[in-house]
């Protein structure tokens, strides 16, 4: 049944939001350049890789973050709308529409025994974790948020989890901690 859902509203949001993924391909370009997307490498089920799509939302370089991510990128960051490609991710099977979000490759090794279970189940474009403290929260709590999903996802709190991400996006709370435009990386787990 879920991933009948997700093939059902990816197809259904792709085709509805198709003018405004062409009107943010046209001003990413306008006032960014090219490339529009951004593409890299990450951890699905099974810690499988898969090519991961999103709108480019910073220059490139080497600097902090914060000196690369442009006031356009900035914006869609806010909203989330960097993350509307990932609706082909969900289409194609790499992602769900909501599970625990994919991260680095890089962090694989990190992983506590528990912490790796994230990766029992495809990755979502939203998660538990997401409604519950976005980038505000620790890296352990956000991976326990994610292990809890796992453990007890139901098609109901999928819905509950949609509808309140749609309240977190328009109201813009927990994007961000504060005075960061990322969090900082994972280094390990101090927990087992």
């Amino acid at each position: 049944m879920k991933r009948c859902f997700d093939i059902a509203i990816s197809i259904v949001l792709g085709v509805v939001l198709l003018p405004l993924y062409t009107f943010i391909a046209l001003t990413i370009v306008l006032f960014n350049g090219r490339p529009v997307m951004f593409f890299q490498d990450r951890p699905g089920i099974h810690g499988d890789l898969f090519c991961l799509y999103k709108f480019r939302t910073m220059t490139g370089g080497k600097t902090p973050d914060g000196d690369r991510l442009t006031e356009l990128g900035r914006l869609l960051r806010r909203l989330s709308l960097d993350e509307l490609p990932q609706l082909w991710n969900v289409l194609m099977g790499d992602m769900s529409i909501v599970g625990p979000r994919p991260l680095l490759e890089q962090y694989l090794p990190l992983y506590s025994d528990r912490q790796s279970r994230r990766h029992e189940i495809r990755p979502g474009i939203t998660g538990w974790a997401q409604i519950n403290g976005r980038n505000i929260s620790s890296w352990e709590d956000r991976l326990e948020m994610d292990v809890w999903y796992v453990e007890h996802h139901t098609f109901a709190l999928d819905l509950r989890i949609i509808l309140q991400t749609v309240f977190k996006v328009i109201s813009g709370d927990g994007v961000n901690a504060k005075g960061k435009v990322a969090v900082g990386p994972f280094k390990g787990s101090t927990q087992e």
